[in-house]
């Protein structure tokens, strides 16, 4: 055996699942085509939101709480800041699905939060342009995360811990069967006891199971000058998402002292393999975003300094797939979150390692069984 566990990309999720592995003293390999930290796929793009007050339903908070503490064990552990908590502001119409979820997810857990109507918005936080009906939940546990650095930091933990990365190596195949599980390169075939994938936008690939309900899908991200930068500090400016109608959009306040993250929750279009990632963006593709800039967020430049693209996996119901790989008993799927994945990453890989070790977790991923998709 060259392992006990292979971890098959060493992203967002694979990187915390090899830091856990390793945190418990299991003979891990992750695999990575390209190198921890890069930004070819979903985690890219400078910053991530993260927030407990969930608007995507009260079954996830336990996985916020956890990965909240998980954070500060990671920047505690490799020295690095990953982590700002700033607030969040959740914006929609008052009594919306949405907004309904983040007050049903503060109130059942207890969370530090405000809600705030339209008037006390103006007088707080008048970079946002209220609309008719609107109102605001004040997520105080919400913030601000650093992508990059962060997975950079739990592979560099995982490898202090005895795991090893091999990177610029792309897995062409996880071929499971009785006594192990082959994973294959261009360069050679390793033998381990269970796999891990944690693929991201490849991760069809490994599931041909699960393959018609993963979609990979561009991703647009867009940064806009403030014209009063001092308004849009971490300090002045929570971390937002809002749905204004048909406009669903989150920012995120300046970390390079001039521009405001500012993007939509929907994608640029479905790719048939996350390969075929086209990274040229039409002037006509960010009108959308602009409109919307320009309409709620008046104090910005609706022209965008800085776009970048990238890279996510989707399912059909907008959750990730996590649990046991249909058809294999030594094979583990953590992909296709969704676009809403990265905060919890490191209880995910709490998640993987313990799915590994005791072929159960603690936390709670029962609405997240791949097993919904199969046959």
């Amino acid at each position: 055996m060259d392992a006990k566990v292979a971890v098959i990309g060493v992203g967002s999720i694979g990187s915390m699942t090899l830091w856990q592995l390793a945190r418990g003293g299991v003979d891990a390999i992750g695999f990575e085509q390209y190198a921890p930290g890069h930004d070819q796929a979903a985690a890219g793009g400078e910053s991530r939101i993260f927030r407990t007050a969930y608007l995507e339903g009260p079954q996830y908070v336990p996985l916020l709480l956890r990965a909240r503490e998980l954070w500060r064990e990671l920047e505690r552990e490799s020295g690095r800041p990953l982590l700002t908590l700033c607030g969040g502001l959740m914006i929609g119409a008052g009594g919306s699905e949405a907004m309904r979820n983040v007050v049903e997810s503060a109130t059942s857990f207890d969370l530090p939060h405000e809600v705030l109507d339209a008037a006390e918005m103006g007088r707080r936080y008048p970079q946002h342009r209220m609309l008719p009906g609107e109102t605001a939940v004040l997520d105080e546990w919400a913030g601000v995360l650093r992508p990059e650095f962060a997975v950079l930091a739990a592979a560099q933990a995982a490898r202090a811990r005895g795991a090893r990365v091999v990177t610029g190596c792309r897995v062409t195949g996880v071929e499971p069967s009785a006594d192990g599980v082959r994973v294959h390169t261009p360069e050679r075939s390793y033998t381990v006891e269970q796999a891990v994938v944690t693929a991201g936008p490849w991760t069809a690939r490994f599931a041909p199971g699960l393959a018609r309900h993963i979609t990979p899908k561009k991703l647009v991200m867009t940064w806009y000058p403030a014209r009063d930068v001092a308004a849009y500090t971490p300090d002045s400016f929570p971390i937002f998402i809002r749905e204004s109608g048909d406009v669903h959009i989150f920012g995120i306040p300046t970390l390079d002292g001039g521009s405001v993250k500012v993007a939509p929750h929907a994608s640029y279009g479905d790719l048939a393999d996350a390969d075929d990632l086209d990274r040229n963006v039409a002037a006509a593709e960010l009108e959308p975003i602009n409109a919307a800039v320009e309409r709620l967020l008046p104090g910005l430049d609706p022209t965008p300094v800085r776009v970048s693209t990238y890279v996510d996996a989707y399912t059909t119901d907008g959750h990730a797939v996590v649990g046991r790989m249909p058809g294999a008993e030594n094979v583990w799927v953590l992909g296709a979150f969704s676009g809403h994945g990265f905060k919890m990453a490191p209880a995910f890989g709490q998640v993987a390692a313990e799915l590994v070790t005791e072929g159960k977790t603690s936390l709670p991923i029962e609405h997240l069984d791949p097993a919904r998709f199969a046959g």
